[in-house]
């Protein structure tokens, strides 16, 4: 295959560079492959990236091999690209926005194998740059399971049982995914509310799970508490914070991808179903089932438990 290839994706004319470089070893996943998953999963992913902000977690010799998260727009970016103007901790950083197709393929020519989004998207009546605290408007609850040595996926799933309904009990509508990696994730779509108030309902969420689930739940991120328990990280809805995107894929061994699932797949890994899928199964999946991860685009929101 050429060193360089010309295309033009949606209007965009791109240059895509060492299309047979593997980024995946133990797969021998090549970088074409990256682009095309990213080219074809588009239609569904790009509503879940839509004004927000994307860290990006770039792999540029593959697994296994160093790696680096990227905040700032990179040198040579095209101009078509959005920009957004943040400022962070007294930190300047000028993120980027995917919003159309050919970002998707050009951060993937990148070998920008994960993308990473904040639980708030970015205010339309936005004024440069872009103060993120506490304040900030969240529009998604992120409860995110971190599973410590010795916990099953079994044991993963029926926690995840547990905590959707406490989330229905609040008037939320849970929807599952897996991390992509060891992990599951529940979201849910809130009416947009200050990122501080999300996080303090998260983490109260978790203290109340853990009194009454001692020996599943644990809220502490001290390692030596968390074996054979689950860790409810509430600190991923902080303003600060991001987390890998829905259809993302991870730099693990395989192409494994950040997957929405079915509260029906969650309960058959209760009795040992698997809960891990690559590229193309996702690929096949959205084929058959569209987005499952739909019900976080909707527009009329509940308000997050215990606002008004």
């Amino acid at each position: 295959m050429p060193e360089e290839v010309r295309i033009d994706v949606a209007g965009r004319l791109l240059t895509l560079t060492n299309l047979d470089k593997v980024l995946y070893p133990e797969a021998g996943f090549t970088k074409a492959e990256v682009i095309d998953y990213y080219h074809r999963i588009a239609p569904v992913m790009l509503p879940h990236l839509a004004d927000r902000v994307v860290t990006r977690l770039r792999l540029p010799n593959g697994t296994g091999a160093p790696s680096f998260f990227e905040k700032n727009a990179p040198a040579g970016i095209p101009d078509w690209v959005r920009r957004c103007h943040v400022r962070a901790s007294d930190t300047d950083i000028q993120y980027l926005v995917v919003e159309e197709v050919g970002t998707l393929v050009l951060l993937a020519n990148y070998a920008a194998l994960e993308l990473h989004t904040p639980q708030w998207r970015i205010p339309a009546d936005v004024t440069f740059p872009l103060v993120v605290d506490g304040s900030i408007a969240s529009d998604l609850v992120m409860i995110d399971l971190d599973p410590g040595v010795g916990t099953d996926l079994p044991t993963l799933a029926t926690a995840a049982l547990i905590i959707a309904a406490e989330l229905a009990a609040d008037g939320l509508i849970p929807v599952p995914r897996t991390s992509g990696n060891k992990g599951l994730q529940l979201q849910a779509a809130i009416a947009p509310s200050a990122a501080s108030e999300v996080t303090e309902y998260v983490r109260r969420l978790g203290v109340g799970l853990e009194g009454r689930y001692p020996d599943m739940f644990v809220t502490t991120q001290v390692i030596a508490q968390r074996t054979n328990k689950i860790l409810i990280d509430f600190m991923q809805n902080y303003a600060q914070r991001n987390t890998i995107t829905s259809y993302s894929l991870r730099g693990r061994e395989r192409p494994s991808v950040c997957t929405p699932v079915t509260w029906d797949e969650v309960a058959a890994a209760t009795e040992g179903a698997g809960l891990s899928f690559t590229s193309a199964e996702v690929l096949a999946r959205v084929e058959r089932h569209g987005d499952l991860a739909a019900e976080l685009l909707v527009t009329d929101r509940p308000p997050l438990p215990g606002n008004p």
